[in-house]
């Protein structure tokens, strides 16, 4: 019984970090989509990164 109370914590951990995992863009395709651009290892300053286009490219958006 000890050990429910140590796994229920690491299992709503998990839930949360999986939580928003799904909605950052994944894929060049995606990122034109949700009407960002993709730029190679940065995005200049008004925008920010909000995901991924491919291994050394990032998603940027305002």
């Amino acid at each position: 019984m000890r050990i429910l109370y140590l796994l229920f914590p690491l299992f709503l951990l998990l839930l949360q970090g999986a939580a928003g995992s799904t909605l950052a863009p994944r894929n060049e395709k995606e990122c034109l989509r949700q009407k960002g651009f993709c730029a190679i290892l940065k995005c200049n300053f008004p925008y920010i990164i909000a995901g991924k286009c491919s291994r050394f490219s990032f998603c940027c958006k305002k």
